[in-house]
């Protein structure tokens, strides 16, 4: 059932044009990172090295990003065509649906990411903490698509939603400016902790407030949380 289900929805993001769009971003990604960004330091005399957790931080946040805009549309789309309520008189539960579209979304979320950091090959993050980078970053995905969910009824709306949380992307940007307490002003956003988490990779532990670890599991616990208020929402916004 799950194999038949994997496949449906593979067909799905095959057919919209603007879901293959969306899949193809991380491709577009790794090569800026690879090869157009160290042409233009060249022409530019733009040290890449000197910001290079900048660069880095906004290549990976931006991929869960479009994997999130990638769930939120398809959700979207299930609820125009009121597969929900189809759904309620199948073996298969509504949690059930969603739990396995999120991890699914999740998944491709978590390789592409991977891709882009490694592929990209800015900062000499070494390939252990590329894999638990994108883990962090990853869980952004379902949470994106599940809040775009919630606070629109249509594709016109989830737009408009799409583009509001992808403002949020800015805040851990400004933060890496910060090594003072000044920092976690910005600590509301989840890609807060992943950007300070590749900040102290690349530029040393010693300067920030916290350790790596202590940014990557204090970020986890956050994420994981906010995914759980996030889908607790999309219900009660939904009625699902």
């Amino acid at each position: 059932m799950y194999i038949a289900f994997l496949l449906s929805e593979l067909k799905k993001y095959s057919r919209d044009s603007m879901m293959k769009f969306l899949i193809i971003y991380p491709l577009i990604f790794g090569l800026i990172g690879r090869y157009l960004l160290p042409q233009i330091s060249e022409s530019s005399g733009f040290s890449i090295d000197a910001y290079a957790d900048i660069v880095i931080v906004i290549l990976t946040l931006i991929t869960p990003q479009m994997f999130g805009a990638l769930i939120g549309f398809s959700i979207l789309d299930d609820r125009d065509d009121h597969i929900f309520s189809s759904i309620k008189v199948t073996p298969l539960s509504i949690n059930q649906f969603l739990s396995f579209r999120l991890i699914m979304v999740f998944i491709l979320s978590f390789i592409a990411t991977i891709f882009v950091m490694w592929f990209s090959d800015i900062g000499d993050l070494g390939f252990g903490n590329i894999v638990a980078i994108s883990f962090l970053a990853s869980l952004a995905a379902p949470m994106i698509g599940l809040f775009i969910n919630a606070l629109s009824n249509n594709k016109i709306e989830g737009f408009a939603v799409m583009k509001g949380t992808g403002i949020i992307i800015i805040f851990p940007i400004i933060a890496l400016f910060f090594l003072d307490n000044k920092e976690f002003i910005f600590s509301f956003s989840p890609g807060f902790w992943p950007a300070k988490a590749i900040s102290t990779i690349i530029r040393g532990e010693e300067i920030f407030n916290l350790s790596f670890n202590q940014y990557y599991f204090i970020g986890l616990i956050y994420i994981i949380l906010l995914n759980i208020l996030a889908y607790k929402f999309f219900k009660h916004k939904t009625h699902i």
